[in-house]
């Protein structure tokens, strides 16, 4: 695993020891998370099967710069931190955006086009309204403690365990996670709420899966199921598996689909 730097972004990157697929892959993280989620188990996976796999800290988050003026960085400075390491690779890259990752992919199509993209439990193109209010009302104690992140508190285990998973997970992994999760910007938050959602109509259309889970509590399946039907794409449902889709047990399915659908791709192969 390499850690590098990318101006002021970090962007850990695993190489295939064989040759590498012509097309690389850019992961992009969700909130209170950063580069390390994907290399926990996916950017070695990935690299395992042929591909350049990279993904990439947003500003304020895990090494990159910004962490001290957090809660003034915007969706659009994250879709600029995406543009700046894609401009930086050796060939167009396929996207892969998880929950607010999957939401910044959507409006990096505004202004980029890519080989293909995923969306895995990402934040709808409708924002995340729909999504807190149902869990408000669903689960009011869970939004409330899981909530307590954005302004650098803490949750506990228990709380984590039932936000981002659905299949069994050790204390100690949970207390790994607790260790390297962090705030996320209040002005991203609102920007995915109302503020800068995507226009679809501006968007660059490459061909595009979308995966969700079917226990997930943040992003639910059926708000899944909803940003595929805006896109005019069924969504896929992985059964019994939580938000956290790249750490949950099963994390191999998800992986797998991704690159079987990858290599149905004319070009991709």
């Amino acid at each position: 695993m390499i850690d590098q730097r990318f101006g002021k972004i970090e962007v850990l990157s695993q190489a295939p020891t064989g040759n590498a697929r012509a097309t690389p892959l850019l992961f992009v993280h969700g909130a209170y998370t950063a580069a390390w989620c994907w290399a926990e188990n996916f950017l070695p996976w990935f690299a395992e099967q042929g591909w350049q796999a990279h993904a990439i800290s947003l500003s304020g988050h895990g090494g990159s710069a910004g962490r001290q003026h957090l809660d003034s960085l915007s969706i659009a400075d994250y879709v600029r931190d995406v543009a700046e390491v894609v401009s930086r690779l050796p060939a167009r890259p396929v996207l892969i955006g998880h929950s607010m990752g999957g939401f910044v992919v959507q409006k990096f199509l505004e202004r980029e086009d890519l080989p293909a993209a995923v969306l895995m439990a990402s934040v709808p193109p409708q924002g995340l309204l729909g999504s807190a209010v149902g869990m408000g009302f669903a689960k009011p104690g869970l939004m409330r403690d899981f909530g307590s992140i954005v302004s650098g508190g803490s949750v506990a285990l228990e709380t984590l365990r039932e936000v981002l998973f659905a299949q069994p997970v050790s204390d100690e992994r949970l207390k790994h996670f607790m260790r390297c999760m962090q705030p996320e910007s209040h002005r991203a938050v609102w920007d995915m709420s109302m503020f800068d959602l995507p226009s679809i109509s501006r968007m660059h259309r490459p061909p595009m899966l979308i995966l969700g889970a079917e226990h997930d509590q943040l992003i639910s399946a059926s708000t899944v199921e909803m940003t595929g039907r805006a896109y005019g794409i069924k969504a896929e449902i992985f059964p019994a598996m939580g938000h956290g889709m790249m750490l949950d047990a099963d994390w191999r399915k998800v992986a797998q689909r991704i690159v079987g659908w990858l290599e149905q791709l004319p070009g991709l192969a």
